[in-house]
């Protein structure tokens, strides 16, 4: 016997009451638990603005303390939300869907759901979080592309202007780079070639913290390490010790007192692998772990990174607090390298604040260890407490400190917790990189690229075909952004077949 239109099956209705039992104990837990989370964060949260995607960012994770894979597959059936999809406004959500279960379980009077304006208030926070980092949306597409500029853009304007004629949106610039008269230059020929082209375009300055690198080799460029290889790291300038022909000198020596026999030790992005021996007098003896067959060069000035030792470098060094001084009157954007914990962001905010900064100047928070990763709410709350704040996954490193094998899962991860705090992500690292330095294109850099459509900026490396990049990745993002948004699919008609 067919049910009339106005009513639900006795099997819906059963299975609605459940359900709504379920989802209305998971509501009072979420909210119970953030408002536990909030009250440790409150004193952080000076910005009024930021309030609402705090609370947000604290019910995503109490929810995501929950496994819910039981109860999307339960909702489905019943044309419900999954909940798989609750980023940017986690009790919405589930109030969206009580109601609906409220009807569905022949309740005479339906539970009140959220209206559009709290639905999508989310949505719209992180728009007005976006814009207050980077600046106006472009007229042609929401993420914005950021791109690293050269030395050679310091004497040589036209660079500059060729990148803001294909739409860059934010110029980057690399304070381990250069000096502070040539990033003056930079900045400067930014702003002329972006006030001809009558569009804004940002200037980004990135401190290049304590990065860890070869700093001298005694193996020649004509040889290369192989597994099962020896080799000596050491604090000081090599050679150190007689016995031992290949030897290399590590640039921050206070790696050393935390390295312990067992520890990992990756060098050039992780294309070498070795592990902690033994400690000696000299420093400490690696064997090499992972390298091609052919074995690979150990070359100065590459980069050194020990994932699973807790390192506890100032990320602010020297350098940079010489860099601020300079770099402040310039600086529409300010990069953070090898920030870990929320005393870090504290102490930059400190040191801006110190030096006159203006108190909405955006912050980029780069997130390239496993600690950082760790503690990304609380360096959330601090720096987006205080004013405007980007997360920048900074792949590269990162793979290299979290593994090959998590990269992919860690990245997914980061999108979502950011959306759920309303804090636009730079995704960056190797985005079109083959095309940027040799102007080649390949199938798994395309993918990758518009795969980025999910964050609110791109960041491209420099290199010769720089422009022609920037050119391809305005498409291709332009494109994606008809299917996609964050974890969303959008129906859009397609004319394919």
């Amino acid at each position: 016997m067919e049910m009339p239109l106005t009513s639900a099956s006795p099997g819906i209705e059963t299975s609605a009451s459940r359900l709504y039992d379920s989802v209305t104990a998971l509501r009072v837990a979420v909210a119970s638990e953030a408002d536990e989370i909030m009250e440790g964060w409150g004193p952080r949260i000076e910005r009024d603005e930021f309030m609402t995607s705090a609370r947000n960012l604290a019910a995503y994770i109490a929810v995501r303390h929950h496994d819910l894979r039981k109860l999307q597959l339960e909702l489905m059936p019943l044309g419900l939300s999954s909940l798989g999809r609750c980023e940017a406004r986690v009790l919405p959500n589930l109030d969206a869907v009580i109601a609906a279960l409220s009807v569905l379980r022949g309740d005479g009077r339906a539970a009140d759901g959220p209206d559009r304006d709290v639905f999508f208030e989310g949505n719209e926070l992180l728009r007005r979080q976006t814009e207050a980092a980077f600046g106006p949306t472009p007229p042609n597409r929401a993420v914005r592309i950021m791109v690293t500029l050269p030395s050679e853009a310091a004497a040589e304007p036209g660079l500059a202007r060729d990148l803001v004629s294909v739409d860059m949106d934010i110029a980057r610039i690399n304070c381990a780079h250069d000096d502070e008269a040539a990033w003056a230059e930079m900045a400067g020929h930014v702003r002329a070639a972006a006030a001809d082209a009558g569009r804004p375009c940002r200037v980004c300055f990135d401190l290049c913290g304590p990065r860890s690198r070869v700093d001298s080799t005694t193996v020649p460029d004509s040889v290369r390490v192989r597994l099962g290889d020896r080799v000596l790291m050491t604090p000081g300038p090599v050679p150190v010790a007689a016995e031992w022909s290949r030897q290399f000198q590590c640039s921050i020596p206070e790696v050393f007192p935390a390295l312990e026999p067992g520890a990992a030790v990756w060098v050039n992005d992780g294309k070498l692998g070795l592990v902690v021996e033994s400690k000696r007098d000299e420093g400490v003896l690696l064997r090499v772990t992972d390298a091609r067959e052919r074995g690979e060069r150990l070359r100065p000035d590459k980069a050194l990174n020990f994932p699973g030792t807790k390192l506890t470098l100032d990320p602010l060094t020297g350098k940079d607090l010489r860099d601020l001084d300079a770099i402040v009157p310039l600086a529409d954007m300010v990069g953070y390298s090898f920030v870990q914990r929320p005393d870090d962001v504290a102490r930059l905010q400190a040191e801006l604040a110190g030096r006159d900064a203006p108190p909405d100047l955006p912050l980029v928070a780069k997130i390239e260890t496993a600690l950082a990763v760790e503690s990304l709410p609380e360096l959330i709350v601090q720096g987006a407490g205080r004013q405007p704040l980007a997360i920048m996954i900074a792949r590269g490193d990162l793979m290299v400190e979290v593994g090959h094998r998590r990269l992919a899962e860690i990245q997914e991860e980061l999108l979502w917790l950011c959306e759920a705090a309303h804090v636009p992500v730079i995704w960056a690292t190797q985005v079109l990189d083959n095309l940027v330095k040799k102007g080649v294109r390949n199938r798994a850099e395309m993918t990758d690229a518009a795969m980025a459509e999910r964050a609110e900026c791109v960041m491209l490396n420099k290199g010769p075909h720089a422009g022609e990049a920037v050119e391809l990745l305005d498409d291709v993002l332009g494109r994606m952004e008809g299917h996609q948004f964050k974890k969303t699919s959008r129906m859009r008609a397609l004319r394919s077949w």
